[in-house]
């Protein structure tokens, strides 16, 4: 019996300390240089919850990194076959020193079971900068994390003339094994002595490139078109951002693949400095207002004969290649038999990386007073050519407007800027004589139109009151169409929120999530829980949607569902909620 009990004591005490639950913290060594990389292991020979981690002083850690294990061993003795279970857990920290000296890494604490452990306390020295070998696991002397990132300004030109397009292009370049996202705090820079227009960008795209030529991975950023207002030296503010990278450390692990780290990077251009040369004063025209480019001019007239008292357009509109908005259009000379007004202008004007094109004008109506054939003389716009580096200049064709069936003909036909003429006829107005006399007695009100008017009202009100409430009561049982309605109300709702969040990742997506929602519900009459892609696509193709806008629209759902879990800048942003009006008012007007 004795036997027996020891036996089973025996067993029972191995079982405990075979099982006995260990909690560690572990690196390497306890010296290091101020230029390696530490990796520090919390470990627990069995399964482990509500992990608390110490402080890190005189450290920039990153983590942590949870690795749990679960390995079963089979072992064969003499035909007998053991099985043993090993189950593990691993939280994993990689220090980087920021100073020298000694310190101490207190106690983490981890649960299991019930049970709090807790590891000893751990002590390491920093020490100056050491050499050390390439080979596998092991960290290069002075790695500078991220160098291999660059933000660029590419300047069409450094050397402009005034009003000479300038195209500035900034570039991320960063090496192909790297990774870049997460943009952040976009500082634009101000083209002080610029006219300046931003190039709308869709999106984002990583495509191939060349840097101090090496071959990297290049993303387009930004565009922008400056047109240099005056002479001289003139600097372009530094364009910065924030962002992070996962870089190559340059360390490789025991497969030979380098291992990455994630880091965060601020990047600048730095200034940029362009000399701005004066258009030349030999041979610049009386007329000449500022216009460089390549331009055809014109004078239009709406019509060329009328009679007294109607109206002419004239047309006088610039088209072509250049700084479009920054020049002022010649103004017409008129007989001041012609009255001219004020006129309306327009631009249609288009922004490429090349510079301004399209067409600005400038209309004015004119209406003849009397009667007979007046001239509006010749009119003269000149420009600078960057091509021929010359002034050149365009004459308009003399017009004569030809007035019929009006009072004489007006005998000056001095030329005047914009004068108006006042007919005699309406100078000299004669009293009327006749005098209308009103009566000075007054209806009574008891038993006037107005008194049974008032008394009337009320039984008119009546039916009026009757239809106004048979209208709502049908409104109101219109399920149907009140939960479309309440759907499009939801649209604008989330739309409006989505341009108040922008910036902020998170809530904007989810917002432009609902107003696409809320949109699908509304046109197809159809709730959440039928808001799967297939039915969607079948719906929409139902309702004779192109297979076109079905296409933009459902790759936008899945680009806003997929960007709340992946980096997205202001940019992105902007664009995106541009896309999905645009996809809206697309939709909207198939579906109708």
């Amino acid at each position: 019996m004795k036997k027996i009990f020891l036996v089973l004591f025996l067993s029972v005490y191995y079982n405990t300390v075979s099982a006995q639950v260990k909690f560690e913290a572990q690196t390497e060594r306890s010296s290091y240089g101020l230029n390696e990389r530490i990796q520090l292991v919390f470990s627990i020979n069995n399964e482990g919850d509500n992990f608390v981690a110490p402080k890190f002083p005189g450290f920039k850690a990153e983590g942590p990194f949870i690795n749990k294990g679960n390995q079963t061993s089979i072992t064969i003795i003499n035909g007998r076959v053991n099985q043993k279970r090993e189950i593990s857990t691993q939280v994993i920290y990689y220090l980087t020193p920021t100073k020298k000296g000694t310190f101490t890494i207190g106690t983490a604490s981890i649960e299991y079971d019930g049970t709090v452990y807790k590891s000893a306390p751990i002590k390491i020295t920093i020490t100056d900068p050491i050499q050390m070998p390439n080979y596998p696991g092991q960290q290069p002397t002075n790695v500078n994390y991220g160098e291999g990132i660059h933000l660029v300004a590419e300047l069409s030109t450094k050397n402009p003339y005034v009003n000479e397009p300038v195209t500035v292009v900034y570039k991320l370049y960063f090496e192909p094994r790297s990774t870049v996202g997460n943009f952040r705090n976009f500082k634009a820079p101000k083209y002080n002595d610029f006219w300046s227009q931003y190039i709308d960008m869709k999106q984002l795209r990583a495509e191939r490139g060349k840097y101090n030529g090496k071959d990297y991975s290049m993303v387009v950023l930004r565009k922008v078109i400056l047109y240099p207002l005056e002479s001289g030296a003139k600097t372009i503010e530094p364009f910065k951002i924030d962002l992070d990278a996962e870089v190559p450390t340059g360390r490789r692990d025991w497969f030979g693949e380098y291992e990455m780290r994630v880091i965060e990077k601020s990047l600048s251009t730095g200034t940029q400095t362009i000399n701005v040369k004066p258009l030349p004063e030999n041979g610049k025209p009386a007329s000449f207002t500022g216009a460089v480019g390549n331009f055809d001019f014109k004078v239009t007239p709406s019509k060329t004969a009328l009679k007294a008292g109607e109206s002419l357009d004239l047309e006088v509109s610039v088209s072509g290649k250049g700084n479009l908005k920054l020049f002022t259009l010649p103004k017409p000379v008129v007989p001041t038999a012609l009255e001219m007004y004020e006129p309306s202008h327009t631009e249609n004007v288009q922004t490429p990386l090349t510079g301004m094109v399209g067409k600005v004008s400038d209309k004015y109506t004119i209406i003849p007073q009397f009667k007979g054939k007046y001239t509006i003389k010749p009119m003269e716009f000149s420009y600078y050519d960057l091509g021929s580096k010359s002034y050149k200049t365009i004459t308009s064709k003399e017009i004569t407007i030809d007035v019929a069936e009006g009072d004489a003909t007006f005998v000056a036909n001095t030329p005047s800027a914009n004068k108006q003429v006042i007919q005699k006829k309406e100078v000299f107005q004669f009293n009327k004589l006749k005098t209308e006399f009103v009566s000075a007695s007054r209806e009574d009100f008891l038993g006037s139109g107005l008194f049974y008017s008032l008394l009337l009202a009320p039984l008119l009100l009546i039916p009026i009151v009757m239809i106004a409430k048979k209208q709502k009561e049908a409104k109101d049982a219109d399920v149907v169409g009140n939960r479309v309605r309440n759907n499009n109300r939801l649209v604008k709702k989330y739309l409006s929120e989505a341009k108040k969040q922008m910036g902020d990742k998170v809530p904007f997506y989810m917002a432009m999530e609902k107003a696409l929602h809320n949109f699908l519900k509304a046109k197809l009459h159809i709730e959440t829980v039928e808001m799967s892609k297939d039915n969607i696509i079948e719906l929409l193709q139902q309702r004779n949607a192109s297979e076109e806008s079905i296409n933009r629209f459902m790759e936008l759902m899945n680009d806003c569902e997929f960007a709340r879990y992946a980096p997205a800048t202001d940019i992105a942003m902007t664009n995106d909620f541009e896309r999905a009006v645009e996809r809206i008012s697309e939709l909207e007007k198939q579906l109708k």
